[in-house]
């Protein structure tokens, strides 16, 4: 009875112990979903048995060692996912030439071993991830195979090697996560090729300018090119990246000033343009940015006052403007009001109604009296002098008199 079952769902619930080998005696089964409870253990090399297998999801528990290598023996699997537990070891090989794979999500295990191999003839996998592993190798892959894929996550490993060009041939990407891996060299320009909707490149060792084929990606939401060695200056043909929710592109090299042409960015949510080299003033566009909810324009060299246009940004919730040359009054909204001191320390001159600042009207008098100070001085000190030189000028005129009339006297006493 039990070799006929085809389905067996036994997901979201609080099933404890280990997956019992006996499941292989289930020779018909094609969906297994043991997702999201607390079994443990090893998963039973029986399962390799499974090969009528189409859809098998045992992620989200605390499973370990490694996964079955013939999990696509049959020719038949989908959609696997087992994300989320303590597994170790290699992908497994017969996912190489997995050509029904649809959907593969594997990420936040402990797997290991050499990428470049993993993957070869999967023309219908549209989903891949396998973030937050030990895996390492270059991502040399023959991208005109996988042409389906929309979305690619391999963030948290350890990738090397440049980005290949060869990617701007997986038509359909749509989603790519590179970051915190070793990649090194420039962002190649045929990513412009693509469609791409999220784009994640932060905490490599990437470097060069961001190439102006980036800008072209119209249908952008998302851009992080955080934590790279990236220089020259900040691209203002991104203002044509209209649908640009995210934009990281802090702690690189980056100089010049702030386009204007990024308060065309109607959709910005989130800015982070920290720990640059950028200078001047702080473009009085980005007052446009209505949406705009998170903003960290810290460390850099920007100066000038903070444009009054800010008080138009209702929306934010979080600023950091330190370790810049600003001054004058911080905007009277919300997120400069109950800016912790940090996100507004280390500035030239700023005042206002926020934590550890001076009040401009304060601040104000202050400037007053210092520009007055020195003149004062120098007024007394000459008012001094002058009177000084009064009192001398004074006895010297007056002591020959007093003389003569002193003589004049003595001379008519001995005449009497």
């Amino acid at each position: 009875m039990t070799g006929s079952l085809t389905i067996l769902v036994l997901s979201s619930n609080k099933l404890t112990g280990t997956i019992p080998a006996s499941l292989e005696n289930l020779k018909s089964l094609s969906i297994l979903d043991l997702r999201i409870n607390n079994l443990f253990g090893l998963i039973p090399p029986e399962m390799n048995n499974l090969t009528h297998l189409y859809f098998l999801q045992i992620y989200s528990n605390r499973l370990s060692g490694n996964l079955p290598r013939d999990v696509c023996l049959g020719g038949l699997l989908s959609y696997f996912g087992a994300m989320d537990n303590y597994l170790t070891g290699p992908i497994p090989k017969s996912l190489r030439n997995c050509s029904s794979l649809l959907r593969l999500r594997l990420e936040r295990n402990q797997l290991s071993g050499n990428i470049s191999e993993a993957f070869g003839i999967n023309p219908n996998l549209y989903y891949m991830d396998l973030s937050d592993n030990e895996l390492h190798g270059e991502i040399s892959w023959k991208w005109e195979q996988f042409n389906n894929l929309t979305t690619f996550k391999i963030s948290g490993n350890k990738i090397s090697g440049e980005i290949p060009a060869a990617l701007g041939k997986a038509t359909h990407l749509q989603a790519l996560d590179l970051s915190s891996n070793q990649l090194v060299g420039r962002i190649p320009k045929e990513l412009g090729n693509l469609k791409l909707i999220e784009l994640e490149l932060n905490d490599n060792k990437l470097s060069g300018d961001i190439p102006l084929e980036v800008t072209s990606l119209r249908d952008l939401q998302r851009l992080g090119l955080a934590a790279n060695n990236f220089s020259a200056t900040i691209l203002k043909q991104l203002g044509n990246c209209s649908k640009l929710i995210f934009l990281n592109i802090s702690k690189n090299r980056l100089t010049g000033t702030i386009p204007a042409e990024i308060g065309s960015l109607q959709s910005l949510e989130s800015l982070d343009l920290s720990w640059n080299s950028l200078m001047g003033g702080i473009a009085p566009e980005l007052g446009q940015l209505q949406l705009l909810e998170v903003l960290n324009l810290s460390h850099n060299m920007l100066s000038g006052l903070i444009p009054t246009s800010f008080g138009r940004l209702q929306a934010l919730s979080k600023v950091d403007v330190s370790y810049n040359k600003l001054e004058g009054p911080l905007p009277d909204i919300k997120a400069f009001r109950e800016a912790p001191f940090e996100a507004i320390r280390n500035n030239t001159n700023l005042c206002g109604n926020a934590t550890g600042l001076e009040a401009c009207a304060a601040l104000m008098k202050n400037k007053t009296v210092r520009k007055k100070g020195p003149k004062a001085v120098i007024l007394t000190v000459f008012s001094l002098v002058g009177s000084l030189l009064g009192l001398i000028v004074g006895f010297f005129y007056l002591l020959p008199k007093h003389k003569k009339e002193k003589v004049s006297g003595s001379t008519t006493n001995i005449a009497l």
